[in-house]
């Protein structure tokens, strides 16, 4: 069987043709710009990500099944009848709505809890959806006339795409609109934010079948973290894998029940048809693979083979510290307010000690999402990880050493589309090898954690 599997993610869109025994080949890999009209605000222009899924899909030639992951959070508004986007896509990471929420209280906050698992926060989408309605005139003219439609993008792609107007039940728990023990969406919830129920897709399950598509049908949509954690062998309570991409995602699988934490979310892993739904734990740091580029532009290096290897003790147990926090914090803070700080330099302070502190800090807030999750519903001694900085072997060590926890790095870099092409009853089992694997060790001290958590508060509520 050969399906093409497409993850459209925060900064490209990419195809790879995935084939039984796990064998994959990327076809196509197409950037597209990210938008940044205003201090806090992040925008994709809709038409492009769509193309760009043609692109891609086309450069992938014939096959018998099509899979696509999206972005999650990141939504719009269209046109039923003309199928054109009245507003570009407003991005998982846009704060744009973060004082609406704050303004709803802690009571709305303790509800949106109960019913969905989500805090108010803007990384949602249904605050976005609420701002589009309120603050675009081709929204609200749409939905007085009744041709609006509001979704996350798979349920863009897939209506223009496909005619399909649909959404998984894992990308409808994005929202912060679904009720978690219905599995359908929340008339509470799209009161309390401002979001007509009925201009919302259908929930379906993930391999629901979502339409056809150059004479190839749809058969998974999904989430792309959450198709990633397939892709790992996540299958059973604990299994956990790290995302680092743009962001860095924790999910970690709990069983077919809600789980019950504080901190991090009860988020849904996937649906199949006919199985009950499988509920994991999800946690997130806004800026892993954003803070290396920034740290990049900034001049701390030029080339990401110069963080494979540093010599000497960590910049952290020196005292030099880097807080990722360019867009916030995200759980278990939910601090939208933070910034990102670096503290603890001198005279000797060198370029490479700051690239060195960008990489720590983005695995110390990665560490601070293990505790939790392992406080909260218990986390294997090994953690897979996948993603752009996973392949720096100071980072995997550092943040093994962190969390005191086996990490492994899988010989497959695309677990997202493995996860896609397996949802899509490919079998990929053989394609799952462990290229590295690290063991913990004594280089992170129990001071160094310390200093660290003295750093986060620090940067927390600085933009206030």
């Amino acid at each position: 069987m050969r399906v093409a599997a497409v993850d459209q993610g925060t900064t490209s869109t990419r195809c790879l043709v995935v084939e039984d025994g796990g064998k994959a080949r990327v076809a196509a890999s197409i950037r597209h710009a990210q938008h940044h009209p205003a201090p806090g605000r992040v925008e994709h222009d809709p038409e492009e990500l769509l193309q760009n899924i043609r692109s891609v899909l086309d450069a992938g030639g014939p096959v018998e099944a099509i899979a696509i992951a999206n972005q999650g959070e990141s939504c719009l508004a269209w046109d039923a009848k003309t199928g054109k986007a009245l507003h570009p896509v407003i991005v998982w990471q846009d704060a744009r709505t973060a004082r609406e929420l704050e303004a709803l209280g802690a009571a709305a906050e303790a509800r949106s809890k109960a019913v969905c698992g989500l805090p108010l926060d803007p990384y949602f989408s249904a605050s976005k959806m609420a701002w589009l309605l309120k603050n675009v005139p081709a929204v609200s003219e749409a939905h007085s006339q009744g041709r609006l439609r509001l979704g996350t993008t798979d349920a863009f792609f897939l209506d223009r795409l496909c005619g399909s107007f649909r959404t998984d039940l894992a990308t409808a728990s994005r929202t912060g609109l679904l009720d978690l023990a219905k599995g359908s969406w929340s008339t509470e919830m799209c009161e309390l934010h401002g979001v007509p129920l009925e201009c919302l897709p259908e929930i379906a399950a993930v391999d629901g079948g979502f339409g056809m598509l150059g004479g190839a049908p749809v058969k998974v949509s999904i989430v792309d973290q959450q198709a990633a954690l397939y892709g790992h062998g996540c299958r059973m309570p604990g299994d956990c894998k790290i995302t680092f991409g743009t962001g860095a995602f924790l999910l970690a699988v709990s069983g077919n029940e809600r789980p019950a934490i504080e901190g991090l979310l009860p988020t849904i892993a996937w649906k199949e048809q006919g199985k009950p739904a499988v509920f994991a734990i999800e946690g997130g740091v806004y800026d892993a693979g954003a803070a290396l580029e920034w740290a990049r532009s900034a001049g701390f290096f030029a080339d990401v083979g110069e963080l494979d290897a540093f010599d000497g003790p960590s910049a952290l147990s020196r005292g030099i510290v880097f807080v990722p926090a360019l867009s916030g914090l995200a759980a278990p803070y939910w601090d939208r307010e933070a910034a990102p700080l670096l503290i603890g330099m001198d005279h000797a302070t060198s370029r490479r000690d700051l690239a060195r502190a960008v990489l720590e800090g983005i695995a110390m807030l990665t560490v601070g999402l293990i505790d939790e999750a392992a406080r909260s519903a218990g986390v294997g001694k090994t953690i897979s990880i996948d993603g752009g900085i996973s392949q720096s072997a100071y980072f995997a060590q550092f943040l093994a050493s962190a969390s005191r926890r086996t990490i492994v790095v899988p010989a497959m870099f695309e677990l997202t589309a493995l996860g896609l092409a397996e949802l899509a009853g490919v079998d990929c089992a053989a394609g799952r090898a462990i290229a590295r694997t690290f063991q913990p060790d004594n280089s992170v001290s129990d001071a160094d954690r310390r200093r660290f958590t003295r750093a986060v508060e620090r940067a927390r509520g600085w933009r206030e």
